[in-house]
């Protein structure tokens, strides 16, 4: 079997494709491998997977973007509803709210009494336009009315690295890819994305909780197989999933990664992506951003 992760390699995907492949391999006494199609925001890896065999043995390790890309892009290859078998949403995560050391604002109201006295001055860093960093930033400024100036970059890598170089001011960066940083004090984080609090880091509140009612966003993390697999298949990989989220080792890899495990029912992961699609579009249309 392939986990197909449309990233690439070392990004904040791979961490849970990794550690779920290695419990299912366990639990199948038969290998599990990832393997990284990168290209056009994860469209070519999801339209690889859309066009795969339905046996059972290609599925896809989907995050958010493929509820964002149907606003992003005027053609797809695919169509998220209608040309995969939603298995279930493995993980969430929330994109971290964090500033460079030297920015003087410790909590998300110093941040945005200093953005209102320095309008467009501020700079936030994103993977890119379209991200789940970016629209983090396009709802931080649409609820707030405060001006950011956005800084696109090739990944959220590049996006990190120049915050914490003092290029920019402030990122809303994926947990995985800046955890690590926030515990070695090379960033500081005022606050997370998600509607709850993150087990992982339960002093940190949410955006919403530090002055910014209704903010919500969250990443995650989720399988998916082509369509037509059998229901049989489904229900097996499915189970087999739920069962090494369970395992108590690939829970600590997940929660020190910056990810929570979840595990939910296909008809949950297909309300969800029925949810997100619209959402998303609502966010994307107020930034003002035109399908490519």
């Amino acid at each position: 079997m392939t986990l197909l992760v449309p990233f690439p390699a070392g990004g904040a995907t791979d961490p849970v494709a990794r550690a779920l492949a290695a419990r299912m391999s366990e639990l199948w006494k038969q290998p599990v491998v990832v393997f990284n199609r990168a290209g056009a925001g994860g469209n070519i890896g999801a339209e690889g997977v859309a066009r795969a065999a339905p046996d059972g043995y290609t599925l896809l390790v989907g995050t958010t973007a493929i509820v964002i890309s149907p606003s992003l892009y005027a053609k797809l290859g695919y169509d998220v509803l209608k040309d995969f078998a939603p298995i279930s949403q493995a993980t969430t995560a929330p994109n971290l709210l964090v500033v460079h050391p030297s920015l003087p604002a410790r909590s998300v109201k110093e941040l945005l009494a200093l953005a209102r006295a320095r309008p467009g001055q501020l700079i936030s860093a994103s993977a890119g336009v379209g991200t789940s960093n970016h629209l983090s930033l396009v709802q931080f400024m649409s609820l707030t009315g405060v001006n950011i100036t956005h800084v696109p970059y090739k990944g959220a890598a590049p996006a990190v690295a120049d915050t914490i170089g003092g290029h920019a001011h402030m990122t809303f960066a994926p947990a995985p890819a800046s955890l690590g940083l926030v515990q070695a004090g090379r960033l500081r984080l005022l606050a997370v994305t998600t509607a709850k609090r993150f087990s992982g880091l339960p002093d940190v509140p949410t955006i919403a909780e530090a002055g910014v009612p209704g903010y919500e966003l969250t990443s995650w993390v989720g399988l998916l197989a082509p369509v037509a697999v059998p229901a049989p298949i489904l229900g097996r990989i499915h189970a087999t999933l739920l069962e090494s989220l369970r395992t108590p080792d690939v829970r600590n890899v997940l929660l020190k990664s910056g990810t929570e495990p979840l595990g939910n029912t296909p008809e949950e992961f297909a309300q969800a992506l029925r949810r997100d699609i619209p959402r998303f579009a609502k966010v994307i249309r107020v930034a003002g951003i035109k399908p490519e």
